[in-house]
């Protein structure tokens, strides 16, 4: 299938009623409701405050695929295009009858119902359930666990998102979309178990190439057997790790959602339809690893109180996610206030020598919150448009 095409399907089948950055049970509820004359759903387990856990499958072939997503209940970019992916299952027309013909897959929306709840990574006993595989002492951690010892997965597919401060190598291009054959040895060895999931990571980037070229990334292998992606590596399913990341000015993550949701259709269509034996590996190997190069905004050549007097200098600001109203707003935050050379900004500001005051007309100091600065008597922004 054309990436062309896959666009098409998007439009035709995004799920307009999930938008934004928070997503909860409350929100894909009503849409499992309306998705069971298509597919088996289950009550799969209880969260920590007693939230359910949602299994859905889907298709009926013999080559099995588990996906789960908002493990970090932040990260909920990959669970709006899983239900864009639902939909256009039941469409008309779709191209992918070959795909629930060949596969089938299990999906869990969101593992971590608590942590979608109240916009945070962990879990409601500050756990993060990516670090428990192991253990295996969270309620969260167990559900995913049996579902993956009873459907017994060929294919895992590990959904997250990352924050804003990635590059796709050293360079200035974010990294929009990472991902990672995690490893399954200290060793970090290219198994013929991660050459497969590594063949399947070449595909989509091969794909994700024509519409965001040079903005994928992939992460650092090093191994950590207490992460899960690389516990079920390390058990011989091939495991992909996915991180929707930033798209320039889509905070919102609602462009990044349609790469994502390219990345699913490219991949499963692939599967369905070959046999992954990981001959086709090497491309991977060729994908940049992902580099802390960007800020939120960067503020060049400001000046600043330095240790001799006055100085030029940069200021870094990173956004805070913050749940206010039951919805997420960027608070711009200063980090650093230091030269900045090696580091962009996804906004940049030019202070021309100028000071760059609060709004008490105080020069402006590290941990400062605020959505505006004064730069030579000009009010300026910082939030996100």
């Amino acid at each position: 299938m054309q990436v062309e095409e896959i666009k098409s399907l998007f439009l035709k089948h995004k799920e307009t009623s999930l938008s934004h950055r928070y997503i909860t049970n409350k929100h894909i509820e009503p849409l499992l409701n309306n998705l069971r004359e298509h597919v088996i759903i289950d009550v799969i387990g209880k969260s920590v405050l007693n939230n359910p856990i949602y299994g859905l499958k889907v298709g009926k072939g013999k080559k099995r695929i588990l996906l789960w997503s908002q493990m970090h209940g932040n990260e909920s970019t990959t669970t709006k295009a899983l239900f864009d992916l639902l939909n256009t299952f039941f469409g008309k027309h779709n191209g992918l009858k070959s795909v629930l013909e060949a596969c089938t897959l299990y999906i869990i929306p969101i593992l971590n119902p608590d942590g979608a709840a109240a916009y945070t990574r962990i879990n409601a006993n500050k756990v993060d359930l990516n670090r428990d595989a192991q253990n295996l002492s969270q309620p969260e951690s167990n559900v995913l666990r049996k579902v993956f010892e009873s459907f017994k997965p060929h294919f895992c597919y590990n959904l997250h998102g990352q924050r804003t401060i990635f590059s796709a190598g050293n360079v200035n291009k974010s990294a929009t979309v990472s991902f990672l054959a995690p490893a399954q040895d200290k060793a970090c060895t290219i198994t013929p178990n991660r050459k497969r999931a590594m063949e399947v990571i070449a595909v989509m980037n091969n794909a994700l190439q024509e519409v965001i070229p040079n903005q994928i990334g992939v992460y650092d292998d090093a191994f950590n057997i207490n992460c899960v992606g690389d516990t079920f590596q390390n058990e011989n399913i091939p495991t992909i790790l996915f991180e929707a990341g930033h798209y320039e000015n889509d905070y919102e993550r609602e462009v990044t959602r349609e790469f994502i949701y390219i990345s699913y259709i490219s991949s499963l269509n692939y599967i369905a339809n070959s046999t992954v034996k990981g001959d086709n590996y090497r491309p991977y190997l060729k994908i940049p690893e992902n580099e802390k190069r960007f800020f939120d905004i960067i503020i060049r050549h400001a000046k600043v109180p330095g240790d001799s007097g006055e100085e030029i200098n940069d200021i870094a600001i990173q956004y805070q996610e913050k749940l206010i109203d039951n919805k997420i707003e960027f608070i711009p935050k200063i980090e650093k206030i230091e030269n900045l050379d090696a580091f962009h900004g996804h906004k940049e500001i030019n202070a021309n020598g100028f000071e760059v005051l609060d709004n008490n007309n105080q020069l402006v100091k590290i941990n400062y919150e605020n959505v505006f600065v004064i730069i030579n008597n000009e009010k300026i922004a910082l939030i996100p448009k």
